[in-house]
């Protein structure tokens, strides 16, 4: 077995430029020995201890190992990476769109469309729009327009241009009544009920025989009407296969105050002519967008053919769902005010907000959500399929220090005393060195120690090795090697020293970590990530005068 994962360590190290995944691997062994799940916290902890053999090598020396024990696996062809955008057709100019409705915090699913739009139009050299939808003056929020134009700042996106679609009233009252004036639209004085009744048993009310004028003069009326008395409907086929196409409401009154127009319109249009109208008027060619919008993709062209506007190119693809994570806006509000949740940045959250505070990077995001592709296909994905790409660029990024979780004081015997100096990074020693002075007194983690086992050779990592015996800690050497040939365990540390760090550390499940860290952690800046070894990354998120606190990102 340790042959096997070496190889798939080696393996995995030369094909991601020397840094091994331990994810991969274990996803490599288990497929070609299923039976090793059945032990998979033993296989964990071996995979791990190859990984740190592994990735202290050079790339030249891993390929040279790898060639001497599996050269096959150098000799795989190099498959071409599949474009992402190669089923979609283009002659002509290319201007795409997102158009995100100002009513709640961006999550990781408008991060898909919105990347999956913004790449193919700078594919093409073509235009990107980001519209504002904003036509529900009960759901758009005054609020939202920033935080999207933020997060989408964050994650590298420039728009072209950026709309409004209220601003765009006039031009809807235009072309909604060129709809009545050639009889493909009516005011309906139906209630509610009535209305509904019709389109399911697909029999027409009286509204839909009146003449054309009175059609007008009861347009011309709404805005004086009270909400639910009118609404405009097409005129399309009451019996049709699609739902949406029978007879849609296009236009209803709504006379709470619009965040930005305030009550100088009562009138609004419905999603489907909005968002027809404006894909004409903003001369979209292409939109890839979720395919909860399918059936809506009949109704909106039939309305771009009617107003003469150039027809929208529209690929659906599929909504990804991460596997418990509420994204529903209306469920996130309630547990906010249930106080279930922290807020719209809750670490359990999948917002852009939340990901950026916990220490998610912008470029992980973009390759996580187009590694998702633009299928049909339904997918469920983990917390992992997210973090895999974060850890590759973390692992790089990030210094390493030592977080001591639960701190106990340890007096070690017969320990001599030394200068320790630790790299802030095992892969790039300019950028410095972590410098302790060490005797016989250290703090150790509670979780470690309650796993410590009489008479066992045990390491503090880059420090020295020694045994608990009788409930002694007893000095044995500082000699890797030593280590090597029988240790159980390298374990992290802290000397008993002035300026250690008190940390507080907020978990996904909101559990808070406490513990103490090294004194250069208190240096870090706000918003800085960094890995406390053998516990994950995590970014710091407030400094106060005697704590900082953390979010744990992952491991």
């Amino acid at each position: 077995m340790d042959e096997l994962i070496e190889k798939y360590a080696l393996e995995n190290a030369v094909r991601y430029k020397g840094r091994a995944n331990p994810g991969a691997v274990i996803g490599s062994i288990i497929k070609e020995y299923p039976s090793a799940k059945k032990k998979i916290k033993e296989l964990q902890k071996k995979v791990s201890n190859m990984i740190k053999k592994v990735n202290s090598m050079k790339l030249d020396a891993q390929k040279k190992r790898l060639k001497e024990l599996a050269p096959e696996l150098l000799e795989k062809k190099k498959t071409k990476k599949k474009d992402l955008f190669e089923s979609f057709p283009v002659s002509g100019e290319v201007v795409t769109a997102f158009p995100p409705e100002p009513s709640k915090y961006p999550h990781i699913g408008h991060a898909k469309a919105l990347l999956v739009n913004y790449e193919f139009a700078k594919r093409h050299e073509g235009k990107f729009i980001l519209r504002f939808e904003d036509t529900n003056p009960e759901l758009a929020k005054k609020e939202f327009y920033d935080i999207h134009l933020k997060n989408y700042k964050w994650l590298g996106v420039k728009p072209d241009m950026i709309d409004n679609a209220s601003n765009h009233m006039l031009d809807f009252f235009k072309y909604g009544e060129k709809l009545i004036n050639i009889g493909k639209a009516y005011v309906c004085t139906c209630n509610q009920d009535k209305v509904r009744e019709s389109r399911l048993k697909g029999k027409a009310c009286d509204c839909r025989y009146k003449h054309i004028r009175e059609n007008l003069l009861l347009w011309k009326k709404m805005s004086s009407m009270k909400e639910g008395e009118a609404i405009v409907r097409m005129k399309i086929d009451l019996k049709h296969k699609n739902s949406a196409m029978r007879d849609p409401t296009i236009f209803r009154i709504i006379r709470k105050p619009h965040c930005r127009t305030g009550e100088k319109f009562v009138i609004w249009p419905n999603y489907d002519f909005e968002n027809a109208v404006m894909d004409g008027l903003e001369g979209i060619t292409h939109r890839f967008r979720s395919k909860e919008f399918e059936l809506r993709n009949e109704l909106q062209r039939y309305i771009q053919r009617l107003l003469n506007f150039e027809e929208t190119s529209i690929y659906e693809f599929a909504r990804f769902n991460m596997q418990g994570v509420e994204s529903s806006g209306r469920t996130i509000r309630e547990l906010i005010r249930g106080r279930k949740l922290t807020g719209w940045d809750d670490p359990s959250l999948t917002t852009l907000v939340a990901l950026k505070r916990r220490g998610f990077v912008p470029e992980a995001i973009k390759n996580f959500v187009l590694s998702t592709g633009i299928t049909k296909s339904e997918a469920t994905l983990t917390w992992d399929d997210l973090i895999v790409h974060n850890k590759r660029i973390l692992d790089a990024k990030c210094n390493r220090y030592f977080l001591i979780e639960n701190p106990v004081r340890v007096r070690m015997q017969e320990v001599p005393k030394r200068n320790i100096e630790l790299k802030l990074h095992p892969d790039f020693p300019k950028r410095g060195r972590r410098k302790f002075k060490t005797y016989d007194l250290f703090f150790l983690s509670q979780n470690d120690i309650v796993k410590l086992k009489n008479k066992k050779l045990y390491r503090l990592m880059d420090c020295l090795n020694f045994i608990k015996k009788n409930g002694y800690y007893i000095f044995q050497s500082t000699d890797y090697e030593d280590y090597k040939k029988n240790g159980e365990m390298i374990i992290h540390w802290l000397p008993v020293m002035k300026g250690l760090v008190e940390v507080k550390v907020l978990m996904p499940d909101k559990k808070v970590v406490s513990g103490i860290a090294e004194p250069l952690v208190s240096k870090l800046k706000t918003g800085t990530t960094i890995q406390f070894e053998r516990f994950g990354f995590c970014k710091l998120d407030k400094k106060t005068k005697n704590k900082l606190y953390f979010w744990y990102t992952h491991k």
